[in-house]
């Protein structure tokens, strides 16, 4: 049975683009683009230009994988950050939930994701090598492992931390109070903030 047009090729595509959204399937994607193009001027041309000003100009970090306007990007310049205290993240979105709790004045690292062979995710796909560089280059006492407590989560914690074994730097995890089969960026930010405080050895 054939889908009907409901609307022009344009307005089509629109809701095509925002059902991809985390969060958004073809009935909210329908809803929003409605809402968009029923506010044209105070949301769809703002937005539109908004998007097109992020696609030229967001960058990835060269130094930790953040995602910023400028590489390197705002916190590994941030000379009140401590140098000794690298925080290990899955996702950029895992730091910014870190970055929200504000529980530390840390340096990070994202590693783009986690290892995981069933879907042919090895460790040369994730940015484990560029923080190796890191630690190996000196100057960090402590990196901290804030990954999912998830089984990919920690296999790519067990990973990371066999690859820092030769180093003089403290291996650590975040402590109990982040859930078992739980992801970052959907807890609040009192939990990432005592989990941080109370991290414990690897």
């Amino acid at each position: 049975m054939s889908t009907k047009r409901i609307a022009g090729p344009e307005i089509e595509r629109l809701i095509q683009l925002l059902a991809k959204v985390p969060g958004l399937g073809p009935r909210s994607a329908r809803r929003a683009a409605l809402h968009l193009v029923k506010r044209r001027d105070q949301l769809l041309e703002p937005l539109a230009s908004a998007f097109a000003e992020a696609a030229e100009k967001v960058r990835i970090c060269s130094v930790c994988g953040n995602v910023d306007t400028v590489d390197p990007c705002t916190i590994c310049t941030d000379p009140r950050r401590d140098d000794g205290l690298l925080i290990v993240v899955e996702d950029v979105g895992d730091l910014w939930a870190l970055e929200r709790a504000g529980a530390m004045n840390a340096r990070y690292h994202v590693l783009g994701g986690t290892l995981s062979p069933l879907d042919g995710i090895g460790p040369d796909k994730l940015n484990i090598a560029g923080l190796v560089e890191r630690v190996a280059a000196g100057g960090v006492g402590e990196v901290i492992l804030a990954v999912n407590a998830t089984v990919d989560g920690q296999t790519t914690a067990h990973y990371i931390t066999d690859q820092l074994s030769g180093f003089d730097t403290r291996v650590t995890r975040l402590a109990h109070g982040v859930p078992v089969g739980g992801e970052l960026d959907y807890l609040d930010e009192g939990t990432l903030a005592a989990a941080l405080r109370s991290r414990t050895a690897f």
